[in-house]
């Protein structure tokens, strides 16, 4: 019978654009999953470079400005193009088998902005008009949303503004108040549509003030731009709170015209005196119609946030077999590490979800909701809570004495502790667990994947009185939370070298069997190298905010934060291959049929938050042509360390001469001199 399924599946795929990867997570619903099958466990250990595309960045942009980027994009292959933006929302079109580019637009967004994110753009969305005739301009559309909050329409074809799109191709986002700095309100995940309209999100610093800009989510007509509705997440009867928005990326049921939002923590986020309660419908699956923007059904994965737990992922769209029978999915994974599987028609849970009581004895001021929602069948994606016999750090011993004052110290009473004055202990860390990379699923096999960081974070609560005048130490991100009690200081759980306290691995991909509840298996991904001094490259994983692409051929593609693309085999999670970059790929990976050939592409272009290298590139690799190889040298170079051993063999060479060179002139003095 599972042989059956899986035949049936695979028939259904068939349908599908096969070739194309439409959408920013690959469908509207964001499976990433590819059903095309040339890359395989069996070959993909002999993929090459294909090609790469600067995007000129690195040399036209001042280093200041480079150092505030994140290139965090997943390019779209639609009209025969492979099409992405940069961070500084430059959205480009090129070639997809030769990198040559075909046509670029440039929106001009002023470099003296300082975004509260970074400059960063993760994906634009592309929309075809049925009504309009074929051949007609701007009949296939794409859709970017801007650092400075312009919500901008391209002829796909030519990337030429949709002259009847908004103010001749673009709209200007009112964030609804005066903005304390114009990077305080910005849009960073691409838009998504549905029955002839675009919805768009946004994000918004976090911890300046109780009384920040509101996070409605703004819908308009996708032709003309007209709006269409505003949804705002967070219900504000008695609240004082701003924004409870939605910047990560949503999804799109086009069959029953229902859009998806992953809300965020209402304003501030680390202390919610001001806004008693749970907070509805912030840190929630929030289903909306789309067409009209009325609530369709909303769960909640966090009552009163004070952790900055937000759903920071793509919600996946899929069917799974529950073992009951079939059934349309809402998946959700979340920072903490838990996949909720939610009723995609009610939001009903589809396995039990239990309220757990959890730490209590919040700051002053502070009222914390007494249980918190635990789902009970899919296990969590890695462990909630650090403790003493977790120190590691990044060798045996380095920094362990630190580490274990430091938890000492702390309040550290397991998962949901409130954050104090005295420092908490927040694992994992407030950037998961899984982030913006989301999750993938393989409808064949039934996994679900997901890319998860293992890392602490300290909170510290700082009195109003003391919060005047406060200069954070090296390493700590501070807010104001002005309209508080409270300022706050956050900052890594680290050893005297800035490795995090905890043992490694830092990153895993793990893979989850959802009917069986249970996990298949954990991957350790990536190494050191491009964080450690001489480009030391030990196997530590590293954390891992960006997710992976699967594929029918049985192939999980990952990047990390060294400077490679890696291939996993999607049963076992044996490592099949790595593709060296030119720098970091902090980005989701994306896959496609051209011309015969499938290609597998990802930005690396570094990631600034996270301490790599900067760069502009994108890079795509393929299976090698007739008489195509790469040399054994390079095999031996383009691999973690690779580079390092050639350094100090080349040291080892010049220290040898330098000696012999030494030896043989006092050799020639003793000879004189005899």
């Amino acid at each position: 019978m599972r042989s059956l399924f899986r035949l049936l599946v695979a028939l259904a795929l068939c349908v599908q654009p096969a070739l194309a990867w439409e959408y920013w997570g690959g469908d509207r619903g964001g499976q990433r999953f590819s059903p095309l099958t040339q890359i395989t466990s069996d070959n993909a250990g002999t993929l090459v470079r294909g090609w790469e595309f600067r995007t000129g960045d690195l040399d036209a942009r001042p280093p200041e400005v480079m150092k505030r980027t994140k290139f965090e994009v997943t390019p779209l292959f639609v009209e025969d193009s492979v099409i992405f933006c940069t961070p500084f929302n430059e959205v480009i079109a090129i070639d997809p088998g030769t990198g040559a580019q075909k046509w670029r637009f440039d929106p001009k967004i002023s470099m003296a902005q300082r975004p509260a994110n970074r400059f960063v753009c993760r994906g634009v969305t592309h929309w075809t008009d049925d009504r309009a005739a074929d051949g007609a301009a701007c009949k296939s559309r794409i859709f970017t949303g801007t650092n400075d909050t312009r919500l901008i329409a391209l002829d796909a074809r030519t990337g030429k503004p949709c002259a009847d799109f908004g103010n001749n191709g673009e709209i200007k986002i009112d964030a609804g108040m005066k903005l304390e700095w114009p990077g305080e309100f910005q849009i960073t995940s691409a838009p998504v549509t549905g029955r002839g309209v675009v919805v768009v999100g946004s994000a918004i610093g976090d911890n300046r003030r109780v009384d920040a800009p509101v996070g409605v989510v703004r819908a308009f007509d996708a032709r003309t731009g007209q709006p269409r509705w505003i949804f705002d997440p967070l219900v504000h009867d008695s609240v004082e709170a701003g924004h409870s928005n939605v910047w990560a990326p949503m999804s799109v049921d086009e069959e029953r015209g229902l859009v998806f939002l992953p809300t965020t923590s209402p304003s501030p986020d680390f202390w919610g005196g001001k806004r008693p309660g749970n907070d509805e419908h912030a840190n929630s699956v929030v289903a909306l119609r789309i067409e009209s923007g009325e609530l369709a059904w909303a769960f909640q994965t966090v009552h009163h946030d004070v952790w900055d737990y937000d759903l920071p992922a793509q919600p996946t769209l899929t069917r799974i077999d529950t073992g009951s029978g079939m059934r349309d999915v809402v998946i959700q994974p979340t920072k903490q590490g838990f996949v909720f599987v939610l009723d995609r028609d009610t939001g009903k849970p589809v396995w039990p979800v239990e309220e757990r009581a959890v730490p209590q004895n919040g700051a002053e001021g502070e009222k914390l909701s007494p249980t918190q929602p635990f789902p009970t069948h899919v296990p969590p994606l890695l462990t909630q809570r650090m403790t003493a016999d977790d120190v590691g750090g990044l060798l045996p011993g380095v920094g362990s004495v630190a580490c274990e004052k430091l938890l000492a110290q702390s309040r550290n009473e397991g998962l949901y502790t409130p954050p104090s004055t005295q420092g908490t202990i927040v694992y994992p860390m407030t950037g998961g667990g899984v982030n913006w990379g989301s999750a993938a699923f393989d409808p064949v096999n039934q996994i679900l994947f997901a890319n998860v960081s293992h890392a602490a974070h300290v909170i510290t609560l700082i009195p109003r009185d003391q919060a005047k005048g406060f200069n954070p130490p090296p390493g700590h991100d501070f807010g104001q939370q002005q309209g508080a009690p409270f300022a706050m200081s956050r900052a890594l759980a680290s050893t005297e070298v800035g490795s995090p306290c905890n043992k490694p691995p830092w990153g895993e991909t793990v893979a989850v069997d959802l009917k069986a509840g249970k996990i298949l298996w954990h991957a350790t991904v990536g190494t050191s190298e491009d964080l450690a001094p001489l480009g030391i490259a030990l196997n530590t994983g590293t954390p891992l905010l960006s997710g992976v692409a699967i594929t029918a051929g049985g192939v999980v593609f990952t990047g990390a934060m060294d400077a490679y693309l890696r291939a996993f085999d999607v049963k076992s999670g044996r490592q099949l291959w790595l593709g060296r970059l030119p720098v970091p790929g902090v980005a989701n990976p994306m896959t496609y049929l051209w011309k015969g050939e499938q290609y597998v592409v990802i930005g690396a272009g570094g990631h600034s938050e996270g301490g790599t290298s900067i760069g502009d590139s994108v890079v795509a690799f393929r299976l090698p042509r007739q008489g195509e190889a790469v040399s054994l040298l390079t095999r031996l170079i383009d691999r973690p360390g690779g580079r390092f051993a050639v350094k100090a063999l080349a040291a080892g060479v010049a220290l040898t001469v330098l000696v012999a060179l030494l030896w043989r002139w006092r050799r020639r003095r003793r000879v004189k001199a005899a």
